[in-house]
């Protein structure tokens, strides 16, 4: 069997275990609200495939779709299910399964839409063509303040890449250590060095459109190490006219301990798989700075990058997605970069991550009413106001609920949801790991995104939350990252 074919056949094995899961779920606990609970949430997804028509075309424009309706099934999926739980327990205790049960409800809609969506768009990926007919100018930017210990890896790479017609520009920030003289020792092979005063990165990145002359425009991170065959593939998607920004795939450089490998196993849940899921409709949300591309007349047409926000790279991609232009992904354009070791480490990188993007929902928040932005507004934003904002408060309510049940006696029921989201979790895992033929061995770290560390992302989001809606000073924050030996 074709090593692809037998891939997908992994991935649907593996999806119609998890969704013959959900049928025993249903079976096992005997209840017409049961049956209701579940058909609400399989018509919740179904009815989003066939609106959106996926079987056809892959980018073409919504019929109106307000969010009001997307929130609306969730909620009566949400009374369902917190019904059902009712059902069997004492009064006192109803409420606190109903809060229980809304996990369970968003679990089983967010699987019933994303995992068809993602096998889908790597079926599609595999028809596609293996050759560029062209090979547009790339102009590709690095912004870089104080990244002495990986810049020179990351030029190497840069460098390596093949593509014939590539320029790369270094744009140092006003770094304070040896980063622009590291630079400057690649100007004989080519590579153009810029240095201007510290101004952030989204000022670093308009300052090297400057000196662009390429009709396409990468953007890599300096602690970034791009694959060999990455501008090819990212490039390639742009032989679709329709299509004005692409995002490459991001993968974790250096797993050397359990902190992280649970960062590599949420790039590859978390982002992969809703990216696949977004790619399908072309509003794939956020061209990250680590690895992506933009047409040189969309970003200049957009104003460039703006330093409103801390996360400039989310900013962007919901401004283009507003003119109704088409941002897809590419999941052969890998990239590689450095994640951090600590929980500090983590926890400044993602307080940056998460501030930004709660900035940019609420600079961009006229998408949820305004029908003329597409997939923007039936899809993704709603989507990502639900991961967001939402479930890290639900997230949160629910283990506090569970503890309480705990302390009243309800271990047993516990313990039977406890040990079902840890299985249906792990199969996810494996899906997705699967999908991205990443190390199947990172499936062992799914039981943390039930219990720890998803928690500690849950209270990150809700701590950015309140930063940004409480108008506290928000810096540019960085995560320490320690360099590795190639």
């Amino acid at each position: 069997m074709d090593p692809k074919s037998s891939l997908m056949l992994r991935a649907c094995i593996i999806a119609g275990i998890m969704f013959f899961l959900f049928v025993v779920l249903v079976c096992l606990l005997a209840s017409p609200i049961a049956l209701i609970t579940f058909l609400s949430a399989v018509f919740l997804a179904v009815y989003f495939l066939f609106h959106l028509e996926i079987q056809s075309e892959r980018k073409r424009k919504p019929r109106k779709l307000p969010p009001v309706m997307f929130v609306a099934i969730i909620l009566l999926t949400c009374f369902f299910i917190g019904a059902l739980f009712a059902e069997g327990l004492a009064n006192y205790a109803i409420p606190l399964s109903a809060i229980i049960a809304v996990g369970l409800a968003l679990t089983f809609w967010t699987n019933f839409l994303t995992i068809p969506l993602a096998i889908y768009h790597k079926q599609n990926e595999e028809r596609e063509g293996k050759f560029l007919q062209r090979y547009p100018k790339v102009s590709i930017i690095v912004p870089a303040y104080n990244e002495e210990e990986n810049l020179a890896t990351t030029i190497e790479a840069l460098l390596e890449a093949d593509y014939p017609l590539k320029e790369i520009i270094i744009v140092d920030d006003g770094s304070t250590d040896g980063t622009l003289n590291i630079a400057r020792q690649y100007i004989n092979r080519g590579v153009k060095v810029c240095h201007k005063e510290n101004g952030g990165k989204a000022s670093a990145i308009n300052y090297g459109l400057l000196f662009a002359t390429g009709d396409i425009i990468v953007l890599v991170d300096a602690d970034t190490v791009i694959g060999y065959s990455a501008l090819r593939e990212i490039v390639k998607r742009f032989e679709d006219p329709e299509v004005v920004a692409v995002c490459g795939n991001i993968k974790i450089l250096n797993t050397t301990n359990w902190l992280t490998k649970c960062q590599a196993l949420e790039y590859c849940i978390n982002i992969n798989i809703l990216r696949r899921a977004f790619d399908t409709f072309g509003a794939v949300p956020v061209v990250p700075g680590s690895l992506g591309a933009f047409r040189r007349d969309v970003l200049e047409a957009g104003g460039k990058y703006d330093r409103v926000t801390v996360t400039e790279d989310f900013d962007v991609t919901i401004q283009t997605l507003k003119t109704g232009k088409v941002v897809q992904a590419s999941s052969y354009a890998l990239a590689y970069t450095r994640a951090p070791e600590t929980i500090s480490g983590l926890y400044k990188q993602r307080l940056r991550w998460y501030r930004g993007n709660i900035q940019s929902i609420l600079r961009h928040k006229d998408a949820f009413a305004n029908t003329r932005y597409g997939f923007l507004h039936s899809l993704a934003f709603p989507f990502i106001f639900l991961s967001l904002i939402i479930l890290p408060f639900i997230g949160l309510l629910v283990w506090g609920t569970v503890f309480l049940m705990l302390f009243l006696g309800y271990w047993q029921s516990i313990l039977f949801w406890f040990l079902f989201f840890v299985i249906l979790q792990f199969l996810l895992s494996l899906l997705a790991l699967e999908l991205d033929e990443a190390p199947r061995s990172l499936a062992w770290y799914s039981p943390l995104f039930v219990l720890g560390y998803k928690q500690f992302l849950d209270f990150i989001i809700i701590k950015a939350l309140f930063d940004v809606l409480l108008k506290r000073n928000i810096d540019w924050t960085t995560a320490k990252k320690r360099q590795e030996n190639h």
